[in-house]
């Protein structure tokens, strides 16, 4: 199973990301998909694989997007994994979530959000943005479709709260994958 986790900017995807690959580590079950992008990596940002653009042209991904004049992409060795029965667990964008839903089956889509001020305030802690792309941010909004399930964790709380939520939604996922 494919489980996408899609969420604003500020959400926490990274740092629930990060809990629950920590608490699930070792687990057969579940692979975390380290996504490649063409931007260096930054101290306290996400782990990824930073390349240039030419690097990721050559590349191979099941699924790959663009925002904000950065590259992203899925390495198609999740692939593998997924069929041996794997969930393969990865931070997409929400504008990929339809084709990944026509190419794989089954798919659970994870959405992680927080209120608009806690996203502002995450967002301007950062350091990357001006005031004025941090409001653009906010008010862009991507329609989730309603041809896959979803389900939205609210990353409000403590991070030790939205870590267990987080994991429970995964773990939901998982139990409800067709065997």
């Amino acid at each position: 199973m494919l489980i996408l986790v899609v969420g604003p900017s500020g959400a926490g995807k990274d740092t629930l990301l990060d809990a629950a690959r920590a608490r699930l580590e070792g687990d057969a079950r579940f692979r975390f998909a380290r996504r490649v992008i063409t931007r260096p990596v930054q101290p306290g940002g996400e782990q990824h694989e930073a390349v240039s653009h030419e690097e990721f042209a050559a590349r191979r991904f099941v699924l790959q997007w663009n925002a904000h004049g950065v590259s992203y992409g899925i390495p198609d060795d999740v692939d593998r994994d997924l069929e041996t029965g794997r969930a393969v667990v990865a931070s997409v964008s929400r504008t990929v979530i339809t084709d990944a839903a026509e190419r794989y089956r089954p798919v659970r889509v994870i959405e992680v959000t927080a209120p608009p001020e806690v996203l502002a305030e995450r967002l301007a802690a950062r350091g990357r943005e001006s005031t004025d792309d941090i409001a653009q941010r906010l008010a862009r909004t991507v329609p989730l479709p309603g041809t896959v399930s979803i389900e939205t964790v609210m990353n409000d709380a403590s991070r030790e709260e939205g870590a267990a939520r987080f994991l429970a939604a995964l773990s939901r996922a998982v139990q409800a994958a067709p065997r």
